[in-house]
């Protein structure tokens, strides 16, 4: 319609940008060999970022790369939730529509919520504390994917304008990147990024990463802004006016196009040094029609479409389009790159068009706008509906129209787990709830504002939705975004307001929120405020409140303080819960009674429970529960002893949560896995574990975890100096204010080791001292029976010390004494029995060989290599001590072997060094103590289990990429594995490597099988 217009006073020479262009190309070229980048690239208004972007989208299609543009889009005051994800990810969708099909195959109904057009988004469970994340994670691994075999350029523009949640996605796909050719590059103001813009903490916290580069673009020196005008004007300029113009400008790109535009037109002379002036002079030399279109334009948002335009403008079409003729031929307005609307060429001309508008004026294009939309709802996007209309309402200062709006948009928000638009949304309805008409709130109904509240004793189908229920999704929005201040104070109004009516379930459930929001922001453990929920429920009918009061009692209970009544407030959770038709409340609560009957002794009937909710929560769908069993079930496994079963949970558990976006959960699947290859004796697969929930896990309390893993396999390795950084980061991650015996157990247990390394026993029986007093809550033998074993460990090492002595006889006595409080109803627990008793004998300087003896038969039948080969070399140390003579010799010459063979296999070098020094007092022959036997023709080569793992599945064929799929590693640490057995295989390349594990049948029942077959 506009082909014929011309655009001079965009300079067609590109100008300077060499070295930000370089760094740019440098990332397409880094990026196209496999390593994910990404760029911020900041800049004043018209210093011209767009520009470079533009060529470098056109140099990395030349290099056959895809580019996929995606800007902020922002209406009146609003920015549109994920409208750059969602742009981009729409250009991805017409340039690889099978690619990226291909990609979201299983997740549409959740990616449809950045991409409508993928299908209907899942309805939101009412309180979905992991959708976001979820989403988030999906969107990552869907770009992974995408950019798995083509190089792709994600470019999102003006993240000044970014909302919250394309702020908080941004954030979590830099984090989180970790394979496939693709490049993210996003623009900014940075003249616009005052102190308090919440822009600012992302770049803060963007600039800690390695991964990412900031690029800022400076103003054009003289020579740079002559190069310039001579492109505009295709001539060369005066160099009087070269001066002139790059005074006035400054330097700024933009500002350089608009003098020279105007003095090449003989404008000059009127122009002021106002900016504002300088902006409009063109506009103003507009036909009126023209300026009028151009002022519509400028309040409808940052793009407006061409029919919703027509729409507003009232004109008849031929009118209409010599109108945006004269805007687009004066290069004020661009047709968008999808031909469907119109923009202003430059933000800042936009900006200054709408601030020259009326208040009278720019309410009235409002409501126009407005009433057009409300009128016919296909002029704009479906995604982007229902915050347009709601702004627009809004700013037309029309409360009766603009409440039910603002209202329809925060359930829209909700459904893309765009919390924090919600929140401001909310805000902005309760802001308006007492201008708006009686009438107008008498026609609102809870069951279609408030999803996260559940009905507390009324028909939410014919009763009028309340300002409470504004309230109460407003809190719920508030903690799910990370807002958790503002979510305290809202439901501080809230209980204060319910102070003056009779509502105790209302009131109950806005305390359960209020005790999760003192966890989360660490004011508190949040029991108070459970008590306070359960004291007014008491009583009550069921109902759905009374139900998670009592789930959330029973999960907080087996949490900090196990035993009967957490049992008991399960009990009754499942019971309300199935009364009321809970489902999502009862299986959560199913979930926790599971793990309660577990620790209360009864584990048939605890693990039966537990496996049926995991059958009953894939079927249902239920992703919150199935998130939360991969990790509990698996780590009840591992209390009681079956850490084979567990990892086999955990495997599943890692498909899981990846498919389903839970990085969260994932964290806390990788970090329990490490934990079970850790008592497995696997220690390689355990450090690799913990590595990889760092790589996906953000919350503190998954770091805590694996940062306490890593302090144990440290502390075995006898690097005190690690264990004790690993034991601080787990203690700053899992904070005083609400401490879990699950957590400090484990601490404490790793306090008394390195106190131990260090010579400070005294500093170790403090430890022991005050875990002691504490004592060990039911359900926490797990970890108790392991401390008291390093207590007792430490006054055995240190018998015949004289500081050792005073309050020797106390210590031992007290850990006797707790010991007898502990289960011993499972074989593990019976086998550390066995080991403590034999340990305070040998701190007394009593006992021998038969009770050693004991503890190894115990852990004989159970699969604890470390474990064993611990009590296998007290058993030799015992026996070498009992003057039993040859027979007792040659016996611990065979255990210190077995003992050494583990102790070399998982890198335990006290323990290796221990069995050594014990061989060689005994004039035993050193070296089958201090080197492990030749078990198989792996470990003659040097191979590690893991290396093994690599090597079988090398021997088949796979690729790095699968190996690391097959194994859950990266494939950079796949590599690296493939170079150390090439390495220590003496061979040159994969199928050397193969024929080799062909040759020593490495694998006799799989890949030698296979490569006699091939």
């Amino acid at each position: 319609m506009l082909e014929g217009v011309e655009t001079r006073s965009v300079s067609p020479v590109f100008v300077g940008r060499a070295e930000e262009l370089g760094v740019l190309s440098d990332a397409l070229a880094r990026a196209a060999a496999g390593e994910p980048q990404a760029l911020l690239v900041g800049g004043e208004a018209g210093v011209g970022k767009t520009r470079l972007i533009e060529e470098f989208a056109a140099a990395a299609a030349r290099a056959d790369a895809v580019v996929a543009l995606g800007g902020c889009v922002e209406i009146g005051a609003d920015g549109l939730p994920f409208a750059p994800f969602s742009t981009a990810l729409r250009a991805l969708r017409r340039q690889l529509p099978g690619e990226l099909a291909t990609a979201a195959a299983g997740q549409e109904d959740e990616l449809a919520r950045l991409l409508p057009e993928l299908g209907e988004a899942r309805r939101v469970s009412r309180d979905d504390e992991a959708g976001m994340a979820r989403l988030f994670e999906l969107t990552a691994r869907l770009l992974e994917r995408v950019a798995a075999r083509r190089t792709v350029v994600l470019a999102l523009e003006d993240l000044h304008w970014a909302d919250a949640s394309t702020r908080h996605l941004l954030a979590y796909l830099l984090r989180t990147l970790r394979s496939g050719r693709l490049v993210v590059v996003a623009t900014y103001r940075s003249d616009d990024i005052h102190r308090r813009h919440p822009l600012r903490p992302l770049l803060a916290e963007l600039d800690r990463l390695r991964t990412v580069h900031r690029l800022e673009l400076d103003r054009f020196n003289r020579a740079e802004v002559e190069r310039q005008i001579a492109g505009i004007l295709a001539a060369e300029p005066d160099p009087a006016q070269v001066d002139d113009i790059f005074a006035r400008s400054d330097g700024n790109a933009f500002f350089v196009e608009e003098l020279a535009v105007a003095a090449c037109e003989g404008c000059c002379t009127g122009l002021t040094d106002s900016l504002r002036d300088l902006l409009l002079v063109r506009v103003e030399k507009l036909p009126e029609t023209a300026q009028g279109v151009a002022r519509i334009v400028a309040e409808g948002g940052s793009t407006v479409e061409y029919r919703l335009l027509a729409a507003v403008a009232r004109l008849a079409e031929d009118d209409l389009i010599e109108a945006l003729r004269a805007a687009v031929g004066a290069n004020i307005l661009l047709a968008t790159p999808d031909g469907d609307g119109y923009r202003f060429r430059h933000s800042l001309v936009r900006e200054a068009v709408s601030d020259d508008l009326l208040p009278g004026e720019r309410s009235r294009l409002n409501r126009r706008y407005a009433g057009a939309l409300e009128t016919d709802p296909t002029l704009v996007p479906a995604d982007q509906r229902a915050t347009r209309l709601a702004s627009y309402w809004y700013h037309a200062h029309d409360a009766a129209k603009a409440l039910p709006a603002v209202l329809d948009a925060a359930v829209e928000a909700r459904r893309r787990h765009a919390h924090a638009e919600q929140l401001r949304l909310l805000e902005r309805a309760m802001e308006l709830w007492d201008v708006a008409p009686d009438a107008v709130r008498a026609e609102l109904r809870p069951l279609d504002y408030a999803e996260a509240y559940p009905p507390c004793g009324c028909d939410p189908a014919t009763t009028p939705l309340r300002f409470l229920d504004l309230m109460a999704e407003a809190a719920v929005a508030g903690r799910l975004c990370g807002e958790r201040e503002r979510a305290l104070k809202i439901t501080k109004r809230a209980l204060r307001l319910l102070e003056d009516e009779r509502d105790p379930l209302r009131a109950a459930w806005f305390w359960v929120q209020r005790s999760r929001l003192m966890q989360n922001t660490a004011r508190g453990d949040g029991w108070k405020e459970l008590t306070t929920a359960q004291e007014l429920v008491r009583g009550l009918p069921p109902s759905e409140v009374h139900a998670e009061v009592l789930a959330t009692v029973a999960n907080w209970s087996m949490a900090h303080a196990p035993g009967p009544d957490a049992l008991s407030a399960a009990e009754r959770a499942v019971e309300y819960a199935r009364m009321v038709g809970a489902r999502d409340i009862e299986l959560n609560a199913r979930l926790t009674l599971g793990g309660l009957l577990v620790e209360a002794g009864d584990i048939d009937t605890g693990l039966a429970e537990m496996y049926e909710v995991k059958r009953q929560a894939a079927a249902f769908g239920n992703t919150y529960v199935t998130g939360r069993l991969h990790v509990n079930l698996p780590s009840h496994l591992e209390g009681i002893g079956r850490s084979r079963e567990a990892v086999e949970v955990l495997r599943e558990g890692l498909e899981l949560t990846r498919k389903l976006g839970l990085s969260d959960s994932e964290a806390w699947v990788w970090a329990n896995l490490g934990e079970s290859l850790y008592s497995l004796g696997r220690w390689d697969e355990a450090a690799e574990a913990g590595v990889a929930s760092e790589r996906v896990g953000q919350s503190a309390k998954p770091r805590g975890f694996r940062a306490t893993i890593h302090a144990h396999l440290a502390l075995g390795r006898g690097d005190l100096a690690e264990a004790g950084r690993q034991l601080a980061a787990a203690r700053a991650s899992f904070g005083t204010h609400d401490t879990m015996p699950q957590h400090e157990l484990p601490l404490v247990r790793v306090t008394i080791g390195i106190a131990v390394g260090e010579g400070r026993l005294a500093d170790a029986r403090a430890a022991v001292d005050a875990a002691l007093a504490a004592g060990f809550p039911p359900g926490t033998q797990r970890y108790g029976w392991q401390l008291l074993l390093a207590a007792a460990m430490a006054e055995g090492d240190a018998l015949g010390l004289p500081a050792a002595e005073p309050g020797r006889a106390e210590i031992l006595e007290r850990l006797r004494t707790s010991a007898r409080t502990l289960a011993t109803n499972v074989p593990v627990w019976r086998a550390y029995e066995r080991w403590l008793h034999a340990e305070l004998l040998r701190a007394e300087g009593r006992g021998g060989p038969h009770d050693w003896c004991e503890a190894v038969t115990a852990f004989e039948a159970l699969d604890r290599p470390y474990d064993l080969a611990r009590v296998r070399h007290r058993l030799a140390e015992s026996l070498l001590a009992s003057d039993g003579g040859e027979d007792a010799r040659e016996r611990a010459a065979e255990l210190l072997r077995l003992a050494a063979a583990v102790a070399g296999r998982i890198g335990a070098r006290p323990l290796a060094e221990s069995v050594d020094l014990l061989a060689r007092r005994a004039r035993l022959t050193p070296t089958c103590a201090a080197e492990p036997p030749v078990l198989d023709p792996a470990q003659s080569l040097g191979l590690t289990n893991r290396e093994r793992d690599v090597l079988r599945l090398v021997a088949v064929g796979r690729s790095n990429r699968q190996i690391a799929e097959e194994l859950f590693i990266s494939p950079k640490t796949a590599s690296v594995h493939v170079s150390n057995i090439l390495a220590k295989l003496g061979v040159s390349g994969r199928g050397e490597a193969a024929a080799v594990a062909h040759r020593l049948r490495l694998f006799p029942t799989e890949t030698g099988d296979r490569l006699a077959a091939g």
